[in-house]
């Protein structure tokens, strides 16, 4: 990056879809992939005489967030308009919360680039409606309109500029996305739009206190071009400053393709939205027993359960974290660590390792795998019980995905047993060693490394069934080390 004399400042907002089956102020349906406007009713759109009436579901989820993140939730909050004409904004305003949020100064904890522990304050979580889409593919030189979005739930998180790296920002979002996806509240899915991030991005010289000039980054759907967009504001404004020229407080919208940000629109402030207290709605007061009910229904977290994973399965502090990334890899996981008394490092390697590779090939989510936590759990215990090494255990686990039945059942029709019989062991192991002379004498003349050769033609001789520990240990008896 140019120039180690600046400092990157970071803020996120970001747009967590909540997972009601109807919308925040009516009943029509959020089930994502309908036609186009089939799932805008009136309230929606604002139609006169209509009435905006709060889905109450959406109000434990914004309670739920705030417990997750140590935040305070507000036992009382209002719902302001949020004023501005955009086509796919059909009220020409948006129902939010602006002075008086749902949840306030919360915090999560990242590792930054040291590996050290990185505080990050989250300053308010509000609720609000989506409002449309605009669409502009396809349409030859017109612009169509989608409705259906309008009045979907959102939470929307703000941080505190505390980021100061991309990879900061990142790290930031990855724990958010976690944390909603543990507890239930959104699904999370970026590329049907459920989970969006905008970008407030500055420089100022090392040491400085006072904030630089920021740009808001739009149009970001995916952690990859988050992280892209971001390296490209930074360097932009740098190389402007750098330059002489001065930074304009703008939305910016960044181009995937070109790898570029671009300018969209002056940056408003709060004042250019005219807030008011929405007339329709009343405030939402929640009691001190009602925010203890939410407390209770709060799942082990993810930074708890990987400090669980580390000191009751004894697993590494990396494999734990991977492990917990995921609510449903975590449970999948504790699942078959249940069922097998294989050691629970191999179980987390399995999962990492094979697993995670067949289900990435088929673009497959852990709660469609081919081979069942049980199913796993199965043929690692005939590894631990040296039925089989864990190189046959491959095969093995493709026949598995494949449909061909349990590990049991698949050993037993492919007679992959393994060889643990010592003297059937010895007589390949006698043949292997007649038939290569040179390669014997030249290891017991020193040539320690030959041993590998040696191993590899009885596992050739036996198609991979011996007990390679027992290979091992009669092959350096037989050679004489």
């Amino acid at each position: 990056m140019t120039g180690s004399a600046w400092e990157v400042v970071i803020g996120l907002e970001i747009h967590a879809q909540l997972a009601t089956r109807s919308k925040i102020f009516s009943g029509a349906s959020t089930a994502y992939g309908a036609e186009p406007n089939t799932q805008a009713c009136l309230v929606d759109l604002g139609y006169p005489g209509v009435l905006p009436v709060l889905n109450e579901e959406v109000v434990r989820m914004a309670a739920m967030f705030g417990l997750a993140v140590n935040a305070a939730v507000a036992p009382r909050s209002v719902f302001a308009r949020k004023n501005y004409f955009y086509p796919d904004l059909p009220k020409g305003y948006q129902i939010s919360q602006y002075e008086l949020p749902i949840v306030e100064h919360g915090e999560l904890y990242i590792e930054d680039a040291d590996g050290n522990e990185k505080r990050i304050g989250i300053t308010r979580a509000h609720l609000e409606e989506d409002a449309g889409k605009s669409i502009h593919e396809g349409l030859d030189k017109s612009s169509g309109i989608d409705l259906n979005r309008t009045g979907t739930p959102l939470l929307e998180i703000v941080s505190e500029p505390d980021m100061r790296s991309a990879k900061e920002a990142i790290a930031y979002m990855r724990k958010i996305h976690t944390i909603v996806r543990y507890l239930g509240i959104s699904d999370g899915n970026m590329q049907e739009g459920s989970f969006r991030c905008d970008a407030n991005v500055s420089v100022r010289p090392r040491g400085q206190e006072e904030f630089g000039t920021r740009a808001e980054l739009k149009n970001l759907n995916s952690f990859r071009f988050i992280e892209k967009a971001i390296n490209f504001e930074v360097e932009r404004q740098i190389e402007l400053i750098e330059e002489g020229r001065e930074v304009v407080q703008e939305t910016r919208l960044y181009d995937s393709d070109r790898d570029e940000t671009r300018p969209m629109r002056s940056k408003e402030e709060a004042n250019d939205y005219r807030y008011f207290p929405d007339p329709d709605l009343l405030p939402v007061e929640i009691s001190a027993e009602y925010i203890e009910s939410v407390r209770q229904q709060l799942p082990e977290l993810p930074d708890a359960k990987k400090q669980r994973f580390v000191a009751e399965y004894g697993l590494r502090d990396e494999d734990a974290g991977i492990l917990t990334a995921s609510r449903a890899v975590a449970d999948y996981f504790e699942d078959a660590a249940a069922a097998t008394e294989a050691p629970a490092q191999l179980v987390a390697n399995w999962i990492m390792g094979e697993l995670s590779g067949a289900l990435n090939r088929e673009g497959l989510e852990i709660g469609d795998s081919k081979v069942s936590a049980a199913e796993l759990a199965g043929m690692l215990s005939r590894i631990h019980d040296s039925t089989i090494s864990g190189k046959i255990a491959k095969q093995v686990f493709e026949a598995i995905w494949g449909g061909e039945g349990t590990a049991d059942a698949v050993i037993e029709a492919k007679g992959l047993k393994q060889i643990t019989d010592s003297s059937a062991i010895e007589a390949v192991v006698d043949k292997v060693i007649a038939a290569n002379p040179s390669q014997a004498a030249d290891y017991r003349a020193g040539k320690d490394k030959l041993i590998g050769y040696f191993v590899g033609q009885v596992m050739k001789e036996t198609r991979g069934q011996a007990n390679p520990a027992q290979v091992n240990q009669i092959l350096k008896d037989k050679l004489g080390n």
